[in-house]
Protein backbone atom coordinates (compact mmCIF):
# COMPACT_ATOMS: atom_id res chain seq x y z
CA UNK A 1 0.00 0.00 0.00
CA UNK A 2 1.50 3.78 -0.95
CA UNK A 3 2.63 6.01 1.87
CA UNK A 4 0.08 8.14 0.47
CA UNK A 5 -2.79 6.00 1.06
CA UNK A 6 -1.68 4.96 5.03
CA UNK A 7 -4.59 5.81 7.66
CA UNK A 8 -3.07 8.96 9.93
CA UNK A 9 -5.66 7.71 12.62
CA UNK A 10 -3.84 4.39 12.43
CA UNK A 11 -0.48 6.24 12.11
CA UNK A 12 -1.11 8.00 15.10
CA UNK A 13 -2.12 5.76 18.03
CA UNK A 14 0.91 4.21 17.09
CA UNK A 15 3.16 7.41 17.38
CA UNK A 16 1.35 7.93 20.68
CA UNK A 17 1.70 4.33 22.05
CA UNK A 18 5.75 4.54 20.76
CA UNK A 19 5.56 7.87 22.40
CA UNK A 20 4.94 6.48 25.81
CA UNK A 21 6.00 3.24 26.06
CA UNK A 22 2.89 1.42 27.58
CA UNK A 23 -0.49 0.74 25.74
CA UNK A 24 -2.51 0.62 28.95
CA UNK A 25 -1.88 4.00 29.87
CA UNK A 26 -1.53 5.49 26.35
CA UNK A 27 -5.74 3.76 26.13
CA UNK A 28 -6.46 5.39 29.48
CA UNK A 29 -5.34 8.92 28.35
CA UNK A 30 -6.71 8.71 25.08
CA UNK A 31 -10.11 6.90 26.72
CA UNK A 32 -10.29 4.75 24.36
CA UNK A 33 -10.15 0.56 25.02
CA UNK A 34 -6.92 -1.00 24.85
CA UNK A 35 -8.08 -3.71 22.16
CA UNK A 36 -9.11 -0.35 19.90
CA UNK A 37 -5.84 1.27 19.86
CA UNK A 38 -4.43 -2.74 19.09
CA UNK A 39 -6.83 -2.89 16.17
CA UNK A 40 -5.53 0.05 14.75
CA UNK A 41 -1.93 -0.67 15.62
CA UNK A 42 -2.41 -4.04 13.46
CA UNK A 43 -3.87 -2.58 10.45
CA UNK A 44 -1.30 -0.06 10.30
CA UNK A 45 1.15 -3.42 10.32
CA UNK A 46 -0.75 -4.83 7.96
CA UNK A 47 -0.27 -2.09 5.65
CA UNK A 48 3.50 -1.78 5.86
CA UNK A 49 3.77 -5.44 5.85
CA UNK A 50 6.08 -5.38 8.83
CA UNK A 51 5.55 -5.71 12.53
CA UNK A 52 6.14 -2.47 13.95
CA UNK A 53 6.25 -3.70 18.40
CA UNK A 54 7.73 -7.15 19.88
CA UNK A 55 7.15 -8.00 23.13
CA UNK A 56 9.78 -8.34 25.48
CA UNK A 57 8.03 -9.96 28.82
CA UNK A 58 5.40 -7.61 29.55
CA UNK A 59 7.24 -4.38 27.60
CA UNK A 60 6.37 -3.54 23.75
CA UNK A 61 9.56 -2.67 22.50
CA UNK A 62 10.14 -1.15 18.74
CA UNK A 63 11.25 -2.91 15.83
CA UNK A 64 13.61 -2.22 13.44
CA UNK A 65 10.48 -0.92 10.97
CA UNK A 66 8.35 0.30 14.14
CA UNK A 67 11.70 2.78 14.42
CA UNK A 68 11.75 4.06 11.13
CA UNK A 69 7.77 4.54 11.17
CA UNK A 70 8.24 6.26 14.13
CA UNK A 71 10.80 8.71 12.65
CA UNK A 72 8.40 9.13 9.82
CA UNK A 73 5.31 10.02 12.40
CA UNK A 74 7.05 12.00 14.40
CA UNK A 75 8.15 14.45 10.85
CA UNK A 76 4.22 14.12 10.16
CA UNK A 77 2.66 15.44 13.06
CA UNK A 78 5.56 17.95 13.59
CA UNK A 79 4.61 19.40 9.98
CA UNK A 80 0.53 18.92 10.83
CA UNK A 81 1.29 21.00 13.72
CA UNK A 82 3.84 23.69 11.64
CA UNK A 83 0.29 23.88 9.04
CA UNK A 84 -2.12 24.63 11.92
CA UNK A 85 -0.17 27.50 13.55
CA UNK A 86 1.06 29.01 10.16
CA UNK A 87 -2.35 28.90 8.44
CA UNK A 88 -4.50 30.27 12.06
CA UNK A 89 -0.98 33.39 12.40
CA UNK A 90 -1.88 34.12 8.83
CA UNK A 91 -5.88 34.75 9.40
CA UNK A 92 -5.13 36.97 12.05
CA UNK A 93 -5.22 40.84 11.79
CA UNK A 94 -2.07 40.39 14.16
CA UNK A 95 1.33 38.94 14.22
CA UNK A 96 1.61 36.66 17.50
CA UNK A 97 4.93 35.47 18.77
CA UNK A 98 5.19 32.96 21.65
CA UNK A 99 8.49 33.36 23.27
CA UNK A 100 9.69 30.94 26.35
CA UNK A 101 12.43 31.32 28.31
CA UNK A 102 13.83 29.15 31.23
CA UNK A 103 12.88 30.15 34.43
CA UNK A 104 16.59 30.48 35.90
CA UNK A 105 16.95 33.40 32.77
CA UNK A 106 17.61 37.25 33.72
CA UNK A 107 13.86 39.26 33.11
CA UNK A 108 16.13 42.04 31.94
CA UNK A 109 17.76 40.13 29.37
CA UNK A 110 14.37 38.74 28.24
CA UNK A 111 13.05 42.51 27.95
CA UNK A 112 16.43 43.88 26.02
CA UNK A 113 15.90 40.43 23.48
CA UNK A 114 12.27 41.42 22.73
CA UNK A 115 12.30 45.34 23.10
CA UNK A 116 12.53 45.67 19.14
CA UNK A 117 8.76 44.49 19.13
CA UNK A 118 7.58 46.38 22.24
CA UNK A 119 5.24 48.93 21.03
CA UNK A 120 4.46 47.72 17.52
CA UNK A 121 1.00 47.69 16.22
CA UNK A 122 -0.06 44.55 15.32
CA UNK A 123 2.19 42.72 17.21
CA UNK A 124 1.17 40.52 20.02
CA UNK A 125 3.72 38.64 22.07
CA UNK A 126 2.91 35.69 24.41
CA UNK A 127 5.18 35.20 27.02
CA UNK A 128 5.78 31.89 28.82
CA UNK A 129 8.00 30.57 31.62
CA UNK A 130 9.00 27.41 32.63
CA UNK A 131 11.95 24.37 32.96
CA UNK A 132 14.06 24.39 30.05
CA UNK A 133 12.46 20.26 29.23
CA UNK A 134 9.23 22.34 29.34
CA UNK A 135 10.18 25.02 27.14
CA UNK A 136 11.53 22.65 24.85
CA UNK A 137 8.56 20.39 24.69
CA UNK A 138 6.82 23.48 24.18
CA UNK A 139 8.84 24.32 21.21
CA UNK A 140 8.54 20.72 19.63
CA UNK A 141 4.94 20.93 19.80
CA UNK A 142 4.62 24.11 18.31
CA UNK A 143 3.32 25.69 21.77
CA UNK A 144 5.78 28.01 20.62
CA UNK A 145 8.13 29.94 18.33
CA UNK A 146 11.14 30.69 20.21
CA UNK A 147 13.17 29.07 23.78
CA UNK A 148 15.08 31.39 25.54
CA UNK A 149 18.03 30.10 27.14
CA UNK A 150 21.15 29.80 28.94
CA UNK A 151 22.24 26.36 28.07
CA UNK A 152 22.23 24.25 24.71
CA UNK A 153 19.62 21.89 24.44
CA UNK A 154 20.67 18.20 23.87
CA UNK A 155 20.50 15.97 20.62
CA UNK A 156 20.14 19.27 18.57
CA UNK A 157 20.47 16.80 14.96
CA UNK A 158 18.19 14.17 15.85
CA UNK A 159 15.59 16.50 17.42
CA UNK A 160 15.85 18.93 14.56
CA UNK A 161 16.54 21.76 17.37
CA UNK A 162 18.27 25.32 15.66
CA UNK A 163 20.79 26.44 18.75
CA UNK A 164 21.52 30.72 17.87
CA UNK A 165 24.46 32.15 20.05
CA UNK A 166 22.67 35.50 20.11
CA UNK A 167 25.03 37.05 23.78
CA UNK A 168 27.67 36.56 25.83
CA UNK A 169 28.93 38.32 28.70
CA UNK A 170 30.81 38.37 31.69
CA UNK A 171 29.84 37.10 35.19
CA UNK A 172 30.63 39.92 37.85
CA UNK A 173 30.54 40.01 41.81
CA UNK A 174 28.41 43.03 42.96
CA UNK A 175 27.42 44.20 45.94
CA UNK A 176 27.01 47.71 48.02
CA UNK A 177 29.35 50.33 47.52
CA UNK A 178 32.93 49.18 49.33
CA UNK A 179 35.27 51.67 50.35
CA UNK A 180 38.44 50.13 49.25
CA UNK A 181 39.01 48.62 46.01
CA UNK A 182 37.76 44.84 45.89
CA UNK A 183 40.83 42.46 45.05
CA UNK A 184 40.12 39.02 43.41
CA UNK A 185 40.55 36.36 44.47
CA UNK A 186 42.07 37.26 47.90
CA UNK A 187 39.62 39.36 49.17
CA UNK A 188 36.71 37.00 48.29
CA UNK A 189 37.50 34.79 51.43
CA UNK A 190 35.20 34.52 54.36
CA UNK A 191 32.76 37.13 52.38
CA UNK A 192 29.30 36.10 52.09
CA UNK A 193 28.05 34.77 48.54
CA UNK A 194 24.94 34.70 47.18
CA UNK A 195 25.00 32.32 43.86
CA UNK A 196 23.26 30.06 41.48
CA UNK A 197 22.10 26.68 42.40
CA UNK A 198 23.82 23.99 41.49
CA UNK A 199 22.78 22.95 38.29
CA UNK A 200 23.77 26.04 36.29
CA UNK A 201 27.25 26.04 34.41
CA UNK A 202 27.76 29.66 36.11
CA UNK A 203 27.62 27.54 39.70
CA UNK A 204 29.40 24.34 38.14
CA UNK A 205 32.66 27.31 36.89
CA UNK A 206 33.08 29.41 40.08
CA UNK A 207 33.11 26.35 41.90
CA UNK A 208 36.17 25.03 39.89
CA UNK A 209 37.77 28.17 40.04
CA UNK A 210 37.75 28.43 44.03
CA UNK A 211 38.72 24.94 44.11
CA UNK A 212 41.97 25.57 42.32
CA UNK A 213 42.34 28.91 44.48
CA UNK A 214 42.39 26.42 47.59
CA UNK A 215 40.08 28.19 49.67
CA UNK A 216 36.10 27.52 50.49
CA UNK A 217 33.06 29.22 49.67
CA UNK A 218 30.68 31.11 52.46
CA UNK A 219 27.38 30.43 50.62
CA UNK A 220 24.58 32.45 52.02
CA UNK A 221 22.43 31.49 49.41
CA UNK A 222 22.05 29.05 46.40
CA UNK A 223 19.18 30.43 44.34
CA UNK A 224 17.91 29.11 41.15
CA UNK A 225 15.53 32.44 39.41
CA UNK A 226 17.42 35.52 38.80
CA UNK A 227 14.68 37.76 39.70
CA UNK A 228 15.37 36.27 43.58
CA UNK A 229 19.08 37.16 43.18
CA UNK A 230 18.40 40.52 41.80
CA UNK A 231 16.49 40.81 45.05
CA UNK A 232 18.80 39.57 47.46
CA UNK A 233 21.49 41.43 45.57
CA UNK A 234 19.87 44.43 46.34
CA UNK A 235 18.57 44.15 50.11
CA UNK A 236 20.81 41.44 51.71
CA UNK A 237 24.66 42.26 53.53
CA UNK A 238 26.04 39.43 50.51
CA UNK A 239 28.07 39.82 47.49
CA UNK A 240 26.33 37.88 44.35
CA UNK A 241 27.60 35.98 41.30
CA UNK A 242 25.69 36.63 38.21
CA UNK A 243 25.83 38.46 34.90
CA UNK A 244 25.84 41.92 34.80
CA UNK A 245 22.06 42.70 33.12
CA UNK A 246 20.25 40.89 35.85
CA UNK A 247 20.82 44.32 38.03
CA UNK A 248 21.49 46.69 35.10
CA UNK A 249 19.17 49.27 36.98
CA UNK A 250 20.29 48.83 40.27
CA UNK A 251 23.74 49.50 38.57
CA UNK A 252 22.85 52.34 36.59
CA UNK A 253 21.22 54.22 39.65
CA UNK A 254 24.06 53.17 42.22
CA UNK A 255 21.95 50.96 44.49
CA UNK A 256 24.60 48.19 43.10
CA UNK A 257 28.10 48.53 42.32
CA UNK A 258 30.05 46.14 40.19
CA UNK A 259 33.12 44.91 42.57
CA UNK A 260 35.01 42.91 39.86
CA UNK A 261 34.65 40.75 36.97
CA UNK A 262 35.21 37.52 37.00
CA UNK A 263 38.41 36.47 35.22
CA UNK A 264 37.19 33.67 32.40
CA UNK A 265 33.47 33.09 33.65
CA UNK A 266 30.85 33.52 31.13
CA UNK A 267 27.06 33.21 30.37
CA UNK A 268 26.11 32.44 26.85
CA UNK A 269 22.05 33.52 25.87
CA UNK A 270 21.22 31.59 23.39
CA UNK A 271 17.46 31.40 21.54
CA UNK A 272 16.16 28.23 20.53
CA UNK A 273 13.76 27.86 17.91
CA UNK A 274 12.92 24.17 15.79
CA UNK A 275 13.51 23.64 11.75
CA UNK A 276 10.32 24.91 9.95
CA UNK A 277 9.71 25.35 6.40
CA UNK A 278 8.09 28.57 7.07
CA UNK A 279 10.34 30.57 9.79
CA UNK A 280 8.38 33.29 11.58
CA UNK A 281 8.69 36.92 9.88
CA UNK A 282 9.23 38.48 13.56
CA UNK A 283 11.85 36.64 14.27
CA UNK A 284 13.99 38.41 11.49
CA UNK A 285 14.02 41.87 13.45
CA UNK A 286 15.41 40.27 16.51
CA UNK A 287 17.77 37.91 15.14
CA UNK A 288 19.72 40.66 13.12
CA UNK A 289 20.91 42.56 16.06
CA UNK A 290 24.66 43.10 17.54
CA UNK A 291 25.35 41.83 21.00
CA UNK A 292 25.86 45.14 22.52
CA UNK A 293 22.67 46.39 21.59
CA UNK A 294 20.57 43.21 23.08
CA UNK A 295 23.15 43.36 26.09
CA UNK A 296 22.64 47.23 26.38
CA UNK A 297 23.08 49.04 29.56
CA UNK A 298 21.77 52.41 29.02
CA UNK A 299 17.55 52.60 28.85
CA UNK A 300 16.22 56.28 29.09
CA UNK A 301 14.14 58.60 27.08
CA UNK A 302 17.02 59.56 25.02
CA UNK A 303 19.22 56.26 24.16
CA UNK A 304 16.32 53.74 23.08
CA UNK A 305 17.64 50.46 22.12
CA UNK A 306 18.57 50.51 18.02
CA UNK A 307 15.69 49.20 15.45
CA UNK A 308 17.23 47.40 12.75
Amino acid sequence: MSIDRLNHNHLYYFWAVAKDGNLTRTARLLRVSQSAISSQIRQLEDQLGEPLFAREGRKLVLTEAGRIALGYAEEIFATSGELQATIRRGRAREHSLRVGAVATLSRNFQESFISPLLGQENVRLQLRSGSFDEMLRRLSDHQVDLVLSNRRPPSQRERGWRCRRIAKQPVSLVGHQRRRRFRFPGDLKGMPLIVPGRGSDIRTEFDAVCEQLGFPLRILAEVDDMATMRLLARDADAIALLPSVVVRDELREGVLHEWCVVPGLFETFYAVTVERHYQHPLLRSLFVRDEEDILAMEHDEDRKPKRR
